[in-house]
């Protein structure tokens, strides 16, 4: 695997201290004699332990972003960093042993397996890492008591509420130990109480694990649980600012499916 030479920008932290690093990536799409520019020359540099939000209007690269820092689409310029290692230029092989190890996932739809309990959909990705039973079932039972759900073991998705699917969900993520999880809307099917109650859970997460999160969303509510929020704009970094310094306009705001908050254009800067 490739570690990056010159790809830490910001003077005076150890590379050491980076989970992800995005540097000059493009992404391309061919739609016949037209070419799509979905991403166009981001960079960004995450450290860890930083919970990071991707925000912006619908078509600015944020889903496109994820799936490329995810490893799930291949940049067509650039490279990405997970915890060092540049994932653009692994094999398939070693692009799976990474996204096992190195990268949690959390979906909006939940992605649980139906026929599955909690506890074997928590310990499933534990399986291909190659834990034994006994470590992956103590392990598990563990990180669904972290999530609220350690009287919830052996219930079956179809036996939990959205709010416990997706807390299943976030248990599973950090399974392995990843150097970052990636949320992809995560509040995005869940109604406006259970949605703080998970962000909630996040912000749990991320500072008693010490893992790095990055979350897609237009969900105004996260904002007070991220570090940074990176502003996407036509395929590129359009600002980068703390929570601190964003004030939250009331024409910005928008209903999103007629539950929460969402946003359509960015909030303004005080």
């Amino acid at each position: 695997m490739t570690q990056g030479e010159g790809a830490f920008p910001e003077v005076g932290i150890a590379e050491e201290e980076y989970a992800l690093l995005v540097e000059g990536v493009h992404k391309y799409f061919y739609m016949g004699e037209n070419v799509v520019k979905a991403l166009n020359g981001v960079d960004l540099a995450v450290k860890r332990g930083e919970y990071v939000s991707i925000m912006g209007p619908s078509g600015s690269g944020k889903t496109t972003l994820f799936n490329v820092v995810g490893g799930l689409e291949k940049p067509t310029q650039g490279q990405v960093y997970i915890d060092k290692t540049d994932i653009s230029k692994l094999d398939a092989y070693e692009l799976a042993w990474l996204r096992c190890r190195k990268i949690g996932y959390i979906f909006q739809s939940f992605n649980l397996v139906p026929i599955m309990t909690a506890l074997q959909n928590v310990t499933l990705p534990m399986i291909f890492a190659g834990l034994d039973m006994k470590d992956r079932n103590e392990r598990g039972a563990h990180l669904l008591d972290m999530v609220g759900l350690g009287d919830r073991l052996q219930h079956k998705p179809t036996e939990l509420s959205g709010g416990q699917m997706q807390r299943v969900a976030i248990a599973r993520a950090f399974a392995n130990g990843p150097a970052i999880v990636l949320a992809d809307e995560p509040t995005g099917n869940l109604d406006l109480t259970t949605g703080l109650n998970i962000i909630e859970l996040l912000i749990k997460m991320n500072r008693e694990l010490g893992i790095t999160i990055m979350c897609n969303t237009h969900d105004l509510k996260i904002i007070d649980a991220s570090d940074r929020i990176v502003w996407l704009r036509d395929g590129q970094v359009a600002r980068i600012e703390r929570k601190e310094e964003i004030h939250i306009a009331v024409g910005d705001i928008r209903e999103a499916h007629g539950e929460g908050l969402g946003v359509e254009d960015e909030p303004t800067r005080e």
